[in-house]
């Protein structure tokens, strides 16, 4: 599952330093990352019960796109921009079920599921203007294990080697078995960078988290490093009704996208920045087919949201702390801190992938 990491020289783990605080802040670098990390990448965008049949419909927002997602009458999935060829006006206005064709709500331009134009009023007079020559660009989307990703950008990873391997370390656990329980939100005032850093590492579980302390063994606290996710895992402890017995599972997949697995049970993350300093995570349940994996899941709502709270408290504390001109990059524990780093090596080529493009 492993891909080899560098662990020597200056960029090496063993010599690693936090971000420099520059990146938390200002409308320059919010434009740079949804375009170089959020527009190049695999982002989350619906779960399968969402997109369950022919005619059912989701609109999303991706870096700032807003994007249709549709299940067509041959059972494929289709994304399209939520935007019309004629002059820009939306296709849809809501999520929803029993849509066959896409009609601009702006002009009344008539698309099929496929993108293709079937109908412009009114444009009978305009020279050369031909229907067929219409089509809505359309975007990649994936669907994996009951989760359905888009990517705005060709250039995106392979969505497949993104994933690998993902699969075969949660078994048995079956994620594509699971079911959509409840979807909850939370605003954070702190860059999403804060809020991911925070969730890549279990250094601050004693200090911050008492009651998921007592749940998982710290000491057995370990992170593995693939190509484009780290997972941290920890062998659950003394909390059978809760988490039930086995692993606890974290897995973050960059860019913003979180896979929380336990016995019988899945929670996914997104993290999505507001503005530079503001977030919005949303969570999902979902649980396998099982009367115990249910219970379990209602008798760990109380410790999911004490958990996030704490989460929230602390990370804003730490937005503070980068803004107040009294921090400089500190050293990373490769023990504990290597899903930090791993991100943080991401981040880094994305800005000088744009750095690149900026200086040719």
């Amino acid at each position: 599952m492993n891909q080899p990491m560098p662990t020597a020289g200056a960029d090496g783990l063993s010599s690693a330093r936090a971000l420099d605080p520059k990146y938390y802040f200002g409308d320059a670098v919010h434009a740079l990352e949804r375009q170089w990390v959020f527009g190049r990448s695999w982002q989350l965008v619906a779960h399968r019960a969402e997109l369950a049949e022919p005619g059912d419909h989701v609109l999303t927002d991706v870096a700032g796109t807003p994007v249709v997602i549709l299940r067509g009458a041959d059972g494929g999935l289709r994304a399209f921009p939520n935007v019309c060829r004629h002059r820009a006006g939306p296709l849809v206005l809501c999520s929803g079920r029993g849509l066959k064709n896409l009609r601009c709500r702006y002009h009344g331009w008539l698309y099929d599921a496929s993108g293709q134009l079937l109908a412009a009023p009114d444009m009978q007079e305009a020279d050369g203007f031909r229907v067929t020559d219409v089509r809505l660009p359309e975007l990649q989307v994936r669907e994996w294990q009951g989760l359905v990703f888009v990517a705005l950008d060709a250039g995106a990873p392979d969505f497949d080697a993104v994933y690998a391997g993902i699969v075969e370390r949660v078994r048995p656990v079956d994620l594509g078995a699971m079911q959509w329980v409840r979807r909850e939100s939370w605003d954070v005032a702190c860059n999403w960078k804060v809020y991911v850093d925070n969730y890549l590492e279990g250094y601050h579980v004693p200090m911050v988290h008492p009651g998921l302390a007592r749940a998982i063994d710290y000491a057995d606290y370990e992170v593995d490093l693939a190509e484009w996710y780290s997972l941290q895992h920890s062998p659950l402890r003394g909390s059978a009704d809760t988490y039930g017995e086995g692993e606890a599972l974290y897995f973050f997949i960059y860019p913003n996208v979180m896979l929380n697995v336990m016995p019988g049970r899945l929670g996914t993350n997104r993290v999505l920045p507001l503005g530079p300093g503001r977030c919005r995570v949303d969570f999902e349940w979902f649980h396998a087919p099982t009367p115990e994996a249910r219970a379990r899941m209602d008798n760990d709502r109380e410790l999911t949201n004490t958990v996030q709270d704490e989460d929230v408290a602390i990370c804003e504390r730490v937005q503070q702390g980068l803004a107040s001109g009294h921090y400089t990059p500190g050293r990373l524990s490769p023990r504990r801190e290597a899903g930090v780093w791993h991100f943080h090596q991401h981040l880094r080529a994305a800005y000088a992938a744009a750095a690149g493009v900026a200086a040719g």
